[in-house]
């Protein structure tokens, strides 16, 4: 079959499409013919060795994909061929054909398309994960979203607004924010060009509820500053590379919590937990309350060029490699 192989440790654009062996399942395992590849941030990180899980080349990158059940493993039940699956392999997902465990399949929900699908578990698991089981959010609260343009914060912008919130999208330039108004924010706010903290001060009157942080760096501080009494501060993520320092200070002043979201962590050690989170967004999306964006796609031969605008930050939402071409 045909996969995108890091040889080497290093940039995304050293990655290579060649043949590698085509996966068996073994017992309790499923092979899935992936139609449509999410490209994560995690998968840029893992080529580079900057993760904490370190695979040794050459590997299959890969973390998230959407597709068709093809091969059944011993023992596998409940499972068909040909039933329309995500799953989430953790390496070896840019490739034709991949292996995952039977019990960690889940049903695409109805009205996705295979690209919206191969992207939608991660961000928007994290998304309702952070905004409901972390930070309580409640029906008129504000919440600040940072890097609110990316994979992440469009999901945020979709998941705050089907719980009721009123957004504020905070991004770097103009087109970003228009595809965050696009997306159902209410307000944004440029940082490159405006002060954070006054303008989301300003826009919320006087305080946000909830900042969605999937950024860091120098964006941080001015967004804790802006938390109204009571807020709470979700730590997602530190795409910009920096991971802040807060003076505690201004958390004591504030009376405001700083709460962390592990979403990958917390469901490894809470078997419930994504089973419960993709009910209720398979029930919201049914319903109509939300309606994931369509990604950029790109064929397996550009995964380099996939990745690398992803941590340019030159996208703006998800991308996915399309196997078939």
């Amino acid at each position: 079959m045909r996969a995108v192989v890091c040889t080497e440790l290093g940039k995304p654009s050293q990655l290579r499409v060649d043949d590698w062996p085509d996966p068996a399942p073994a017992a309790g395992e499923v092979v899935v013919s992936a139609e449509a590849c999410g490209v994560n941030f995690v998968d840029a990180l893992m080529t580079q060795g900057l993760y904490q899980i370190r695979p040794e080349p050459p590997f299959v990158p890969g973390s998230e994909i959407a597709g068709t059940v093809s091969r059944l493993g011993e023992g596998v039940e409940g499972v068909s061929i040909g039933d329309r699956v995500v799953a989430m392999p953790g390496l070896g997902g840019f490739a034709e054909q991949v292996k995952v465990r039977a019990s960690a399949l889940i049903p695409i929900p109805k009205g996705l398309d295979m690209p919206t699908a191969a992207c939608f578990v991660q961000s928007y698991c994290t998304a309702l994960f952070a905004l409901d089981r972390r930070g309580k959010l409640q029906s008129g609260e504000t919440v600040l979203i940072l890097g609110a343009a990316g994979g992440v914060g469009l999901a945020a912008i979709d998941v705050a607004k089907a719980m009721g919130a009123r957004v504020i999208a905070a991004a770097s330039t103009p087109d970003k924010l228009a595809r965050c108004r696009e997306r159902g924010a209410d307000e944004t706010i440029d940082y490159a060009r405006e002060d954070l903290k006054l303008r989301a001060k300003e826009l919320s009157g006087g305080g946000v509820d909830i900042v969605y942080d999937p950024v860091g760096g120098d964006y941080a501080e001015p967004a804790l500053r802006a938390c109204a009494p009571w807020a709470r501060y979700l730590v997602i993520g530190f795409a910009n590379g920096e991971i802040p320092k807060f003076r505690l200070n201004l958390i004591l002043l504030k009376s405001c919590q700083v709460v962390g979201v592990d979403w990958g962590g917390s469901s490894s050690r809470d078997r419930a937990l994504n089973p419960s989170l993709l009910a209720d967004l398979t029930a919201m999306i049914e319903s109509g309350k939300l309606a994931p964006a369509a990604p950029a796609v790109f064929p397996l031969e550009q995964a380099g060029e996939a990745l690398t605008a992803l941590t340019e930050r030159r996208l703006v939402g998800k991308a996915v490699l399309l196997p078939g071409g």
